[in-house]
């Protein structure tokens, strides 16, 4: 059994996938084009120090506590959707420099796919980056577990 193997909060990845929907639907919305970038930080930064994560402490130390939302604690690897996570930071940087230099459309057709993508993973529980990261386990690349 791989030692990636723990519990994983399958509600606080929801909450997280909700979250990021939100806020570059209201980035898109109002055309704020920083949002993007910040929500990338977001995302990079819980990925790089999961205690960061500002989603994830929203969900714990609000949402819980106050009882509008309930842990389902599930056994499952956390290394694919942290990746998944990462690799969608990565993605919103993307976006974010095509907003910056005035590449309106490009930038939010970028910022489209990680918000179809994240309601894909909301709504059917297929994790696109999940899967990119199970691939690269298939193919051997070092760093990625198959399991």
């Amino acid at each position: 059994m791989s030692s990636s193997k723990n519990k994983i909060d399958i509600n606080a990845l929801k909450f997280n996938q909700i979250s990021i929907s939100t806020g570059l639907l209201i980035g898109f919305v109002f055309n704020l084009s920083y949002v993007p970038i910040l929500i990338a930080f977001i995302m990079l930064l819980g990925s790089l120090v999961p205690e960061l994560s500002l989603f994830k402490q929203i969900y714990k130390n609000i949402f819980i506590p106050f009882k509008l939302a309930s842990p389902n604690i599930v056994e499952g690897a956390s290394k694919p959707h942290t990746f998944a996570q990462a690799f969608g930071g990565a993605v919103l940087v993307i976006s974010s420099i095509f907003l910056y230099y005035g590449e309106a459309l490009t930038g939010w057709a970028i910022t489209w796919m990680v918000i179809i993508l994240s309601l894909a993973n909301i709504v059917f529980g297929f994790c696109a980056g999940c899967f990119i990261y199970f691939q690269l386990g298939k193919l051997g690349v070092p760093g990625f577990s198959d399991n």
